[in-house]
């Protein structure tokens, strides 16, 4: 029997789907008289359960195709499931995928009216919370206009505004507001934050920010699986883990002569770093950076774009001034507030640095993936350190914020991003 607190329950749900090689083997499967099998089996969701309190905000995140969003779908009804119980006591309104239920043919008037009829309310309910809808919207005139004409971001606006004041009790949603503005984005946490408090709210995000001030447990997916369940900071603790452990497959070398003359003669497009971007005792100071996405190399590295599952090749210059046998190096990407969105050094991934001479320039080299964030502003700092431990270590050189790169999504595509945002083939070698 379910708790009265519990409004959502859910038990051992699995959801399987039948993929086949080739598009006749589902037609020659259907017509077998001997059952023979032509597919083989996806677990888009396997044998999860948890539940959510009443009032609750439960984040889940997890990579692309980790199962999130066949889950909310389970959830909210729009899919059946394969096996496992699904028990919800209240009204949910969700924002699934960006037009779900609007008519592109509607304005965005007659669209609002729709949407509150589906939802169980009159006209006479939805006429008293029309100027509610449209104030929250705010998207002007275009209220009257046909909804096939606005954009991602206007379509978000109106969305969400119906899904608040229809007054569920459940709102879900699946990374719908992640294609408006910065300031509606906001102004929708901060409207679930401080008018929603009663209504339980279940929201996907990569954003690791929104997952860590918003709510207050989160469920980490991976591959159909519920690896974790709990505190907001130690699902994205093990999440980071499971996006960068195993991270550095180094080569980790110091070329002979011959080879060094070789690097010299090579043309890294080098952009000097500026000095007051470093910290540290500077007995390692970063001098010059190149970096290349997809092979691609920039020469202004003031106007950086990246996909998700684009290859980041970073090179470093270094000047080493003490000889140095256990050095540490390692990266950070942070969004505009400061938030450390993923990183790796060498110290976690169980790596070891050879001994470097003192007075001598080393070129770092490392590639990373970068994987599916949310759209913005994200700056590189890389770090240099002596010593054995990653939490307690002396600081060689702290070159902060020394690019920015803006990331964004490739639209109307659909993008496989295995979140291997890994360092790949580290070298240091001497020039």
């Amino acid at each position: 029997m379910m708790k009265k607190d519990i409004v959502i329950k859910v038990e051992n749900l699995t959801k399987i789907y039948h993929l086949y090689d080739k598009p006749h083997d589902r037609l020659k499967e259907a017509l077998n008289p001997f059952n023979k099998s032509y597919h083989h089996d996806f677990y888009a969701m396997n044998d999860v359960s948890f539940e959510v309190k009443r009032g609750e905000i439960v984040g889940i995140i997890g990579k692309n195709g980790a199962g999130k969003s066949t889950l909310l779908k389970m959830i909210t009804g729009v899919l059946t499931p394969t096996s496992g119980n699904i028990e919800v006591h209240g009204k949910i309104a969700s924002l699934l995928e960006l037009g779900a239920g609007f008519n592109p043919e509607m304005t965005g008037m007659e669209n609002i009216y729709l949407n509150g009829t589906l939802m169980g309310l009159n006209k006479e309910q939805i006429d008293k919370k029309i100027n509610n809808i449209t104030e929250f919207a705010d998207i002007g005139d275009f209220i009257f206009q046909a909804v096939k004409t606005y954009s991602s971001g206007m379509f978000a606006r109106l969305a969400f505004s119906v899904a608040i004041n229809v007054e569920p009790d459940i709102l879900i949603v699946d990374e719908a507001l992640s294609v408006g503005d910065v300031f509606f984005q906001q102004k929708c946490n901060l409207y679930m934050k401080e008018h929603m408090r009663s209504v339980t709210k279940l929201i996907v995000t990569h954003d690791l920010a929104t997952l860590a001030n918003m709510t207050n447990k989160a469920i980490l997916i991976e591959n159909g699986i519920k690896l974790i369940e709990g505190e907001p900071s130690k699902v994205i603790e093990q999440y980071q883990k499971t996006l960068h452990n195993k991270l550095f497959k180094k080569k980790i070398q110091q070329n002979d002569s011959n080879n060094i003359s070789q690097d010299k003669s090579k043309a890294y497009l080098f952009q000097d770093i500026e000095k007051k971007s470093l910290g540290g005792s500077l007995e390692v100071e970063a001098d010059k950076i190149a970096l290349s996405i997809n092979h691609e190399e920039f020469f202004d590295l003031k106007n950086i774009i990246i996909y998700p599952d684009s290859r980041m090749a970073i090179k470093v210059l270094i000047t080493v001034k003490k000889d140095l046998s256990n050095m540490i190096v390692g990266y950070i990407i942070k969004d505009k507030y400061g938030n450390s969105i993923f990183g790796e050094n060498t110290v976690t991934s169980l790596q070891h640095i050879p001994s470097l001479e003192k007075n001598k320039k080393y070129i770092v080299d490392f590639i990373i993936d970068w994987p599916e964030i949310q759209e913005g502003d994200y700056f590189l700092t890389i770090g240099f350190g002596e010593g054995t431990d990653p939490l307690s270590h002396n600081i060689l050189c702290w070159a902060h914020n020394i690019v920015k790169i803006t990331s964004a999504l490739k639209m109307n595509t659909i993008v496989h991003c295995l979140f291997n945002n890994k360092i790949k083939d580290f070298k240091i070698r001497e020039v």
